[in-house]
């Protein structure tokens, strides 16, 4: 579905992020719905151990240009302390299998942030996605890179982070599971375990349709720090206008 010179090209600029984890950050799925289109907006906040809040927000909008193609832009708003940094983000999620006709669902995810202001690093996150079914029961785990590149990106190196959740599909409207998101450090010398950065908790799920063509959905998590680095409490929620 993806040629070989595009993927090239995506893996060359990814091999040249002191940070992976953001409050707001969500599961990616790896399917895509042919014809979608979303307004998207997901928000999280954090504190860290020396009492740094960190509150990020992210308005978009999204589309599938193909059948196993998703894109979506994001105006993104974060502030850390008393520094605020505007961002845009420009997300594309690829489906490489067909939905349903095998035991696993892949797909890949690649996310460039631009900085609005000056002398700040870009970024680039890229990573595969898996989703499995049994039952009622659905579960997902990624792996995610990521890497700063650019004039402003000083001694930049590639980290590795993961995204797990496991969904109990109770009904459309409401169903519940556990997410986690974890950072271990670069890709070839990860961190020891007490610098690592793993946040789990409970989280819930929902789709609400409005008509034949347009629904609401949303998703909300509490996590909880479960090594030294991690924050101790993180709130994040996403809530999608699909039309």
């Amino acid at each position: 579905m993806l040629n070989k010179l595009k993927l090239i090209t995506i893996l060359s600029i990814f091999i040249s992020a002191k940070t992976l984890a953001g409050p707001a950050d969500y599961l990616y799925y790896p399917v895509v719905t042919k014809g979608e289109r979303e307004i998207d907006f997901k928000f999280g906040t954090s504190k860290d151990k020396s009492g740094t809040r960190t509150t990020v927000s992210k308005l978009g909008y999204g589309f599938t240009p193909t059948d196993y193609w998703f894109t979506e832009i994001y105006a993104k708003h974060e502030k850390e302390g008393s520094d605020k940094q505007p961002q845009i983000e420009w997300e594309n999620k690829f489906q490489f299998t067909e939905t349903g006709k095998y035991r696993f669902e892949v797909g890949m995810i690649q996310e460039l942030e631009l900085p609005v202001e000056k002398n700040q690093p870009y970024q680039l996150k890229l990573g595969p996605l898996f989703q499995t079914s049994i039952d009622a029961f659905q579960f997902n785990g990624n792996l995610l890179f990521k890497r700063k590149f650019g004039p402003a990106s000083n001694n930049a190196v590639t980290e590795m982070g993961y995204q797990f959740q496991t969904k109990y599909r109770y009904r459309k409207e409401f169903e519940f599971g556990i997410q986690g998101f974890g950072e271990v450090g670069e890709w070839d010398n990860w961190k020891q375990g007490n610098l690592q950065n793993h946040r789990w908790g409970p989280a819930v799920f929902g789709k609400i349709g409005l008509d034949n063509l347009t629904k609401i959905k949303y998703n909300a998590a509490i996590l909880y720090g479960v090594s030294e680095s991690a924050p101790n409490q993180t709130f994040r929620m996403q809530l999608e206008y699909e039309f």
